[in-house]
């Protein structure tokens, strides 16, 4: 491999010594809880964006909840590849190994240029492809102009995406969570101008999305361009060697396939909930967005976990990389105890604003969304985990249990609800308390093999050697 520039700031020298010595409880809380807030602030915009749905109608929620799980299906393979990125870019860092960073970090975005200009292919033929994907005609012709749309702005995702897993594996959370706030406030003015001043419909909405996408996609950019940045982008760094890439994909596909099919299973739940009528796919999406709240916030601690565990592992710090392990775990399933209460209590008060008015809409929401709740504490066990998995880079168990979420624990069970039960649109709530509580059950049972086999693998040998 040719000689390369490759510096490291100063500001990065004293982060990665932090991240690999300081008091772990420190080390997850500075890391962690910026990034917290920025996934519980993605998800309360995404609330109001279902609020403002609401002001246009009831089929607006329905039909946006649906055509974004398609979007999910799409997004995530950016998603994926923003994983494999972040957990190997942090891994050669916390190795010290800084010009295998930036080789990685280069060769990612070209990755990413070359998967967007395929997805942009979907454009002229949405309408086919929202058919192909089981979406009702009603819902397409409601929503095909806002799909469009949505697919320009997760393009643009997939380069924000895997610029957010960079700035995450140099710790710089803090500027994440304010490259977040702006682009979620632009997206929230505008959306509000669309919909209430403008009386726009739902691809107005999209617009607002796409916009503030733009911005945040164009300060990133201006960023990576910096002068001297080992975290930025080089065209003389890019390198398609085994060495470089085949590290990054091999963790990106498990994780690719992962939430594609976990975004597809959904899609299919979605289709098999119309069984019920257009509204009680509404109130599942509604509930999603409700119960939520907590993932979201679990999300936020995952991310910040698996970046942690990855530096350590990449310096042959396992102890600490299990012990940030725990204490995720500790926090996660706090975080679910907590916000689960709280939102029970105020579920009547809560559902009324999603409801556009409708008592038999309101009265669906609160229904599904009692059952969703149930399982929040073990989905925060399951974030947990994967934080694990995620940093010792055994994507193929994230894989194999988001399969078993929905394959095994989610599809079945609804279609027997559907087809021998007679709980109506209930079975909606029904199977995602089975499927979350299920999952993070499985998952505890994966962490304590994949624990005892790190601890036989690594720390046993590094103790007698």
């Amino acid at each position: 491999m040719s000689e390369l520039k490759a510096n490291l700031s100063n500001s990065d020298k004293k982060f990665r010594e932090f991240v690999l010595s300081d008091n772990m409880w420190r080390v997850i809380l500075r890391i962690s809880l910026p990034l917290m807030a920025y996934q519980g602030l993605m998800h309360i915009f995404k609330i109001f964006d279902t609020l403002m749905a609401a002001h246009i109608s009831s089929d607006a929620v329905s039909s946006i909840a649906f055509i974004s799980q398609i979007s999910f299906l799409i997004q995530s393979i950016g998603n994926g590849l923003s994983i494999g990125a972040g957990m190997k870019i942090s891994e050669a860092y916390g190795a010290g190994d800084y010009t295998l960073v930036k080789r990685r970090v280069s060769t990612v975005y070209v990755m990413c240029a070359i998967v967007s200009a395929l997805v942009m292919l979907i454009i002229p033929f949405n309408e086919s492809f929202l058919r192909m994907s089981g979406t009702p005609e009603t819902m397409i012709a409601i929503g095909s102009k806002y799909f469009a749309v949505e697919v320009a702005s997760i393009v643009l995702n997939f380069f924000t995406s895997v610029y957010i897993a960079i700035e995450r594996a140099r710790g710089n959370s803090r500027l994440i969570l304010k490259l977040n706030i702006l682009f979620l406030t632009i997206k929230l003015v505008l959306t509000a101008i669309f919909v209430y001043a403008l009386s726009g419909d739902v691809v107005m909405i999209a617009m607002a999305t796409l916009i503030s996408q733009l911005v945040f996609f164009a300060i990133a950019v201006r960023n990576m361009r910096i002068k001297d940045n080992l975290f930025g982008f080089s065209f003389s760094a890019v390198s398609f060697k085994k060495e470089v890439f085949l590290p990054v994909l091999k963790t990106s596909y498990p994780a690719m396939i992962e939430r594609a099919a976990f975004a597809y299973g959904k899609l299919i739940v979605n289709s098999m909930c119309t069984h019920y009528g257009d509204l009680t796919v509404g109130a599942l999406g509604v509930s999603n967005n409700i119960s939520g709240t907590s993932t979201a916030l679990q999300n936020g601690f995952q991310d910040g976990g698996s970046s942690i565990i990855s530096q350590n592992v990449g310096a042959g710090e396992h102890g600490r990389a299990l012990d940030a392990f725990r204490k995720t775990f500790i926090i996660n399933t706090a975080i679910g105890l907590v916000l689960s209460a709280v939102i029970l209590i105020f579920l009547d008060f809560i559902s009324s604003f999603f409801s556009s008015g409708d008592p038999v809409f309101h009265e669906m929401i609160k229904d599904v969304t009692r059952y969703e709740l149930m399982g929040v504490v073990t989905l925060g066990m399951n974030a947990a985990v994967m934080a694990l998995l995620y940093g010792y880079g055994y994507t193929k168990l994230t894989l194999v249990l988001n399969a078993a979420r929905l394959f095994v624990f989610r599809i079945p069970v609804l279609w027997y609800l559907q087809n021998f039960t007679d709980y109506g649109s209930e079975s909606a709530g029904i199977v995602m308390m089975v499927s979350n509580i299920s999952v993070g059950v499985m998952a505890v049972i994966t962490s304590i093999f994949v624990v005892q086999r790190i601890k036989k693998k690594y720390i046993k040998n590094s103790a007698e050697s």
